[in-house]
């Protein structure tokens, strides 16, 4: 967390050197362009007017934070005036957050003329008291002094003494949600553009909800300060006592998406069904169109002699460095190979079938049906209806269901049930931006980030003991290849991969990455438990003797069967494209969780949890020199003899 400034509502105009007025007016203008030419961009995209660029840019260069000259706060508190309050009831009414049931604060206008929008100076920069990005907010609150302690006093939630304590802590992190706001970097790493949260002064945290209302905000990343801070600009003529209002749904047109998203703010029970049945097929459509994918002309599946040597080019340091299968040569010129193996999505099929139908490729058209996380969930409804085959977690895409979820979550809460889902953006990996919560205003304003959530019994997810630490939660990565779609051709690479948590599971601290996820290859400081397949079947076994692996890989491959067969069972772009050049390796992610058969039975239900495009296979190379041999030999020379694979489909 950055150092935290004070509120800037009573603070005047910084004073400024006198200058002369040429030069003055010169140096403005290279310092307007040049303060265009780095947010232009941004403040178009937030719908600035323009009439405040040239003094918004002099307030940011100057620090000038001059609401204070204009603005007040005034704290409106709903008590009959014929009724005494008491000082239990006055502690009680303390205790209560904000925006909600009061105390409730309002912004006002105070300046005695107004405030004029076709001023170009009526425009105003609010600072941010607590900047953080969601898996660090509890150390935070922990760790940085007087943090805590101003977020409890801003949100009106009642912190007495110096030392952070649990309870209160837990307060703010339920509370925040209704005053925090989201920035995310266009440009830098996949760990930079993860969307990074704020919660605004005082000042800007007492600005009110209006569906009318008389104020537009927008945060700025103000790129020389490397700080952000939100602009705020009037709608309309305001007079003195008028209050300042934003819109918390800005830009949510449709009545019942409104509702949801102000649900944090007003609560109130949706009656709505939870159902979510397949989308049109003009949802694949548009998909289609977005990824500018070229779907191919229909082509003859092509024939190469049984001696051929096949040219390859590409650009995975993996293949590259393992592939050593005779019948396989490395080109370096793109045009004379036979088999382009490329780690980034091709895109125009349409003009490679055309002119060069014979050469085969690692990817399928729509493929992203399976790899992008609403899609997948889409698809799967071909299995198991409206909520889904029992192999994947319930699944509701925010971006289009999410009265659907709400709806559910609701029902669940009354019928007393779990509620713990998580949260995942549909394009990262690596468990970046993934969060579990059970607080329904937390998933409600994750929303703004694009993610989608998976539901999750987490109570009911198998866990695996380790001798080191006691029971985790674990999941398992099959490789799959994929030879072709009609006919439905899949095979498993033989060896699986496990990963693990490193501490015992239990459903609290759900920001606590090492208890909660996974992932530990690229999470800083974290210890990687590495388990052999071969070792961690006995081990299995024991724990489960009921259960012995085969068992319950055979359930495994026939949820992956069924989750191919579903892919694959209608036409580009509602399935997986039948390309007869077209060769793909997939890497699939899956839980195991306790379940019930239809015969009443206690069984081990696979989860799937995603399907990764051109997964990373350093670990199998390292461990398995022969794997792209394998894999190239299944794929391309349609020989599995000798190749450490299991023929699924």
């Amino acid at each position: 967390a950055r150092p935290e400034r004070r509120s800037r509502l009573p603070a005047r105009p910084r004073p400024r050197p006198a200058r002369s007025g040429p030069a003055m007016a010169g140096e403005g203008e290279e310092d307007l362009a040049a303060f265009v030419a780095l947010h232009g961009a941004a403040l178009r995209a937030s719908r600035v007017p323009t009439q405040y660029w040239e003094s918004l840019s002099r307030k940011l260069r100057g620090e000038i934070f001059d609401a204070g000259d204009y603005f007040g706060i005034m704290q409106v508190e709903e008590v009959d005036e014929e009724e005494e309050v008491d000082e239990e009831m006055e502690e009680e009414f303390k205790k209560k957050p904000n925006p909600g049931n009061g105390p409730c604060f309002k912004v006002i206008v105070t300046n005695e003329n107004g405030l004029q929008a076709s001023n170009p100076n009526s425009v105003f920069l609010v600072d941010h008291a607590w900047t953080f990005r969601a898996e660090h907010a509890r150390q935070q609150l922990r760790h940085v002094p007087g943090l805590l302690h101003r977020m409890a006093n801003l949100m009106g939630i009642a912190f007495h003494g110096e030392i952070p304590d649990e309870g209160s802590i837990q307060h703010v992190l339920q509370e925040m949600w209704k005053y925090s706001q989201t920035y995310q970097l266009s440009q830098g790493t996949a760990e930079e553009k993860v969307p990074v949260w704020y919660i605004m002064d005082e000042f800007g945290s007492r600005i009110q909800h209006s569906d009318q209302p008389s104020f537009a905000a927008a945060p700025l990343f103000y790129m020389p300060q490397q700080i952000a801070y939100t602009i705020l600009w009037p709608l309309r003529d305001l007079e003195t006592g008028d209050e300042v209002t934003r819109d918390y749904a800005h830009g949510e047109t449709d009545r019942l998406i409104r509702k949801c998203v102000l649900l944090p703010w007003l609560p109130e029970v949706l009656d709505v069904s939870s159902s979510t049945p397949e989308p049109p097929d003009e949802h694949y459509q548009a998909i289609l169109a977005e990824n500018k994918e070229k779907l191919p002309v229909a082509i003859n599946p092509p024939v190469y002699a049984k001696d051929k040597v096949f040219k390859v080019f590409t650009d995975i340091p993996q293949v590259l460095n393992s592939l050593t299968h005779p019948r396989f040569v490395f080109t370096d010129n793109e045009g004379e190979a036979d088999i382009l193996y490329n780690f980034s999505h091709f895109k125009d099929y349409r003009k490679l079938s055309e002119e060069r139908p014979e050469v085969m490729v690692n990817q399928f058209p729509c493929e992203n049906l399976l790899t992008v996380k609403d899609c997948l969930a889409s698809i799967a409804r071909r299995a198991g209806g409206p909520d889904g085959p029992r192999w994947l977690p319930r699944t509701f895409n925010l971006e289009t269901e999410l009265p659907q979820f709400i709806s559910c979550f609701q029902q669940r809460d009354r019928r007393g049930e779990d509620n713990h889902w998580i949260c995942k953006p549909w394009n990262l990996a690596r468990s970046l931006d993934t969060h579990i919560t059970n607080n329904l205003n937390s998933i409600i304003r994750h929303r703004e980030s694009s993610p989608k959530v998976r539901g999750h019994s987490f109570e009911w997810d198998l866990k695996s003991r380790r001798e080191d630490v006691g029971q985790v939660k674990f999941d398992v990565r099959y490789v799959v290849l994929l030879r072709s779609v009609q006919p439905l051709r899949l095979y498993s690479y033989d060896v699986f991969w496990l990963r693990f948590s490193n501490r015992v599971f239990s459903l609290d601290d759900l920001d606590d990455y090492e208890k909660h996820f996974t992932v530990m290859n690229y999470a800083p400081g974290a210890t990687l438990k590495q388990v052999h397949c071969e070792d961690f079947i006995p081990l299995f076994e024991k724990q489960y003797p009921e259960y012995p692996w085969t068992t319950v890989q055979a359930s495994i491959f026939k949820a992956f069967a069924e989750l191919f067969q579903v892919a694959t069972s209608k036409p580009a772009p509602l399935g997986i494209c039948d390309y007869p050049s077209s060769r793909a390796i997939y890497a699939i992610d899956l839980m195991l969780k306790w379940d019930t058969s239809r015969d009443g039975k206690r069984i081990m239900q696979p989860q799937i949890l995603e399907v990764n495009f051109n997964p990373d296979c350093d670990r199998a190379c390292k461990y398995h020199p022969t794997f792209f041999n394998d894999v190239f030999s299944t794929l391309f020379l349609d020989e599995t003899d000798n190749c450490h694979v299991t023929c699924i489909v």
